[in-house]
């Protein structure tokens, strides 16, 4: 199947103070560039939605989507990230503040997509998480996503055929929004 990899990466980061996605984790690599290196190996492409001046963040390694709307949000990133990548077999949604989801966390979502799954997400402890994966049967829907909400309505109105994957991953439920959030992870 032909599913694309759409790395979010051109929030405000408004609560952390300063860029968070070039803040560097403890080993050295700057937020985002690990939350991309947790997703490149399962898929086999890779873009990264960045806001405008952003285009070097990854630097060759995925293709960057400069998107002029992303002061509007995340629909409106995420609509820009679908569109660049076209029509696909479907979408495995990750956001670039999220560094510490395992590479099995990612590919459980991958393998629902490819067994025919419509929506799929990892739940830990009963939290959804991500990456959030999308077939592509939703492209139209997702092109026409704007504002801050992502695709939260189109999980809305297809829950039923959401398939939940239980995660023992707290990395799936662990965003960075500010530097109290770079401590320890949660045990499990």
């Amino acid at each position: 199947m032909n599913i694309v990899g759409l790395l979010l990466a051109a929030g405000s980061a408004s609560r952390f103070g300063s860029d968070k996605l070039r803040h560097p984790l403890l080993h050295g690599v700057p937020i985002a560039v690990q939350a991309l290196r947790n997703l490149k190996p399962e898929v086999d492409e890779v873009l990264a939605v960045v806001k405008p001046g952003d285009a070097e963040l990854f630097g060759k390694e995925c293709r960057p989507v400069i998107c002029e709307r992303a002061h509007e949000g995340m629909g409106a990133s995420l609509a820009c990230a679908v569109r660049a990548a076209g029509k696909r077999d479907g979408y495995l949604v990750a956001l670039a503040d999220m560094p510490y989801i395992r590479r099995t966390s990612i590919a459980a979502v991958r393998q629902a997509l490819e067994g025919g799954a419509a929506l799929a997400a990892p739940y830990f402890r009963a939290h959804r998480g991500h990456p959030v994966g999308i077939s592509g049967r939703f492209y139209e829907q997702l092109i026409a996503l704007g504002g801050d909400e992502g695709a939260k309505k189109i999980l809305g109105e297809h829950a039923r055929e959401l398939v939940k994957i239980p995660i023992g991953d707290p990395g799936v439920i662990r965003d960075i929004d500010t530097p109290a959030d770079l401590l320890p992870p949660i045990r499990t």
